[in-house]
C-alpha cells in the first residue's frame, strides 16, 4: 500500500528536516512453532518456561550500518507480534552537526516504525542516509526474530 508523505517540520542548526516517503520491504513478525524457543534474544514472560507465547518479549539488534557520516544500529523489541520498542544502542557520527540531525530524526523514526508496526517506514529529509542506514538495521533485526 503506498501512502503519502507526511511533513514534520522540525528546526535544527543545520536546518529544517521532513519527513518523505521512503520504502523498505515490508516486516512480518510470526510467532516460532510451540515448544520452538531459538530466539536471538528472549525475556520470557511471567510463568514461561521458555516457550514462546502469543505475549513473549523477544528483542534483535541487526546488524551495524555504515552511512554518510557514521555507523548505527537498530535494536527492536516486540512483544507476540508487536515492535513496543525501537531503539539506537550504537551511534558513531563524524561531527556534532551529524550528531544533531541523527538525534532529531532516530526520534522521528522510532515514532515512525512505532505507528507502521513494520519497517516499512518513511525517511526524514535531511537525514536520508541516517534514514536508509536505520531501516536496513531494522529489517535485520526483525528479519532474526522472523528466523528465530
Amino acid at each position: 500500500m503506498k501512502r503519502a508523505p507526511l511533513l514534520v517540520l522540525a528546526g535544527t542548526a543545520a536546518g529544517f528536516i521532513g519527513v518523505l516517503s521512503f520504502h523498505t520491504r515490508p516486516a512480518t513478525l510470526t510467532l516460532p512453532a510451540a515448544g520452538t524457543s531459538a530466539s536471538p534474544s528472549r525475556t520470557p514472560a511471567a510463568g514461561s518456561h521458555g516457550v514462546a507465547g502469543p505475549g513473549a518479549v523477544r528483542s534483535a539488534t541487526g546488524a551495524a550500518e555504515q552511512f554518510g557520516y557514521g555507523v548505527l544500529d537498530v535494536k527492536v523489541t516486540v512483544s507476540g507480534t508487536r515492535i513496543t520498542d525501537v531503539s539506537v544502542p550504537t551511534l558513531e557520527v563524524a561531527e556534532f552537526t551529524s550528531q544533531q540531525i541523527c538525534d532529531q530524526a532516530i526520534g522521528l523514526l522510532r515514532s515512525e516504525v512505532l505507528t507502521a508496526q513494520s519497517a516499512r517506514i518513511d525517511a526524514v529529509s535531511g537525514a536520508t542516509y541516517t534514514s536508509e542506514a536505520y531501516a536496513a538495521s531494522l529489517q535485520a533485526a526483525l528479519d532474526a526474530l522472523h528466523a528465530k
